[in-house]
């Protein structure tokens, strides 16, 4: 997502004379007074900057301590959603999608009945909101410094124009995904994967989660971390 900046507006700086003329026909930058400069504090960039937390993703990997666990990366495997899952429909495919692309990767068939499948895999997914959305921003703010001296006082003046849209609320999006023996239910691995995003970024598609999720869960498969 891109930054949402604010433009700064530097507003006149008004030099108000002392009681002698001589004084007011110096001015700001005239002898005496060196380069013209504005007030302290009369500046400042705002920024609404991209959040580090988006787009990273942690993943941690689960191993049994079975001998069932050599018969992890070979054979046929089915994948289906257990309970507690929040993806539905078409959501709900691309994660199955994703982690079906990373099974094969492993070694695995996804190609046999699931009747027929050695091994079960089964996935959640959750979302969670950790960032509500910012509120409407005020389109204009600003601020006055006054400075004085011997010679003089001036007034300095910065406008902020801010143009930018109220960024939207960071989401986290949770995949856990558990392999079982299909005939004994033992559970034989156990991964899960999180990345936080904003919410309605057009990078960060349901497909683009999912494949990023899925690859983390499945990298150095199975070793545990």
């Amino acid at each position: 997502m891109a930054p949402l900046r604010k433009l700064l507006l530097p507003g006149a700086i008004a030099v108000l004379a002392s009681a002698a003329p001589a004084l007011a026909q110096r001015g700001w930058g005239g002898p005496g007074w060196g380069p013209m400069m504005p007030p302290p504090g009369a500046y400042a960039m705002l920024d609404h900057g991209h959040d580090p937390r988006e787009g990273k993703v942690e993943a941690v990997h689960y191993l049994a301590n079975s001998p069932g666990i050599a018969e992890l990366g070979h054979g046929p495997v089915a994948v289906a959603s257990a309970p507690g899952n929040m993806s539905m429909g078409a959501e709900e495919a691309t994660y199955e999608s994703a982690l079906a692309d990373q099974l094969v990767k492993a070694g695995y068939r996804t190609d046999a009945p699931k009747s027929a499948a050695g091994q079960l895999v089964e996935f959640v997914v959750s979302h969670d909101e950790v960032q509500p959305p910012e509120p409407p921003h005020s389109p204009v703010s600003g601020e006055v410094t006054m400075v004085g001296g011997n010679r003089g006082s001036g007034v300095g003046m910065a406008l902020a124009v801010d143009l930018s849209k109220p960024a939207k609320a960071l989401i986290s999006t949770r995949l856990l995904a558990r392999i079982r023996n299909a005939a004994t239910h033992e559970l034989l691995w156990e991964g899960h994967a999180e990345i936080v995003t904003r919410d309605g970024d057009k990078y960060w598609t349901a497909q683009a989660i999912a494949t990023k999720l899925a690859a983390a869960l499945f990298r150095n498969f199975p070793k545990p971390d």
